[in-house]
């Protein structure tokens, strides 16, 4: 396993030799490490771009298996500030586009970069719960998601992913330089595209949203085993 002081003199490198070496790096882990089967492709496969992926969270290695399931599309994933912080979660951060944004917060600025990236013809992956959840079930999303899918208006893709939270559990103590690769099946499985909702008459804009919202996140639960579905199981 890469030591963080490896990680470290690696993040020194120019910027393209970064990109070069994290992605040989990161691609020998995921194919010691990760036996992936993806779900679902055809639902994928010919899309027109740009789309909104949503997915649940379970592992700082979520990034890493999409990433590489994802790679002939052209997505940029938002991530938390704490990735980027650290040298060994910033290996990962350096081989996919990526939008940082302010966990807990209305970063105004990060949504505007996200809407940006949108209307400019790039898909955008999104993990509206905000982080990973520790217990490997779903847990409450945040609503960003919703005020960028009324904006942009292009499809929402949902993505189930599990068996991540085997291939990179996270660190009891908190420490995401401390997290380790474990051999794991990981499953990527992509729903049918979907989009907003239509507003009833008689629902408020706080009614709509919260109800926009369930749909998103249930239309991943679905495509998850029941075990990982938590708050958003039936």
């Amino acid at each position: 396993m890469i030591s963080s002081r490896t990680a470290k003199l690696i993040g020194y490198l120019p910027k393209g030799m970064l990109k070069y070496v994290s992605k040989k790096v990161v691609d020998r882990y995921l194919n010691k490490y990760a036996n992936i089967t993806v779900l679902g492709k055809d639902n994928i496969e010919n899309i027109k771009e740009p789309v909104i992926f949503i997915g649940n969270h379970l592992s700082n290695s979520d990034g890493l298996v999409l990433q590489k399931v994802l790679r002939d599309k052209n997505v940029t994933f938002v991530a938390g500030m704490k990735l980027s912080n650290n040298p060994l979660t910033n290996i990962g951060m350096s081989i996919v586009k990526s939008i940082t944004i302010k966990p807990n917060s209305a970063d105004k600025e990060a949504i505007n970069a996200i809407i940006k990236t949108v209307k400019a013809g790039e898909s955008i992956f999104i993990f509206p719960e905000g982080t990973r959840s520790r217990t490997g079930s779903m847990i409450e999303a945040k609503k960003g998601v919703i005020l960028i899918a009324k904006v942009t208006k292009v499809p929402v893709i949902p993505v189930g992913i599990w068996g991540t939270e085997k291939l990179m559990p996270i660190n009891k103590e908190g420490d995401m330089g401390a997290e380790k690769f474990y051999h794991a099946d990981v499953y990527v499985s992509f729903g049918k595209p979907i989009s907003m909702p239509e507003k009833n008459p008689d629902e408020d804009k706080q009614q709509y949203n919260d109800r926009a919202l369930e749909y998103f996140m249930k239309s991943i639960a679905t495509l998850l085993p029941e075990e990982y579905r938590g708050v958003y199981g039936d």
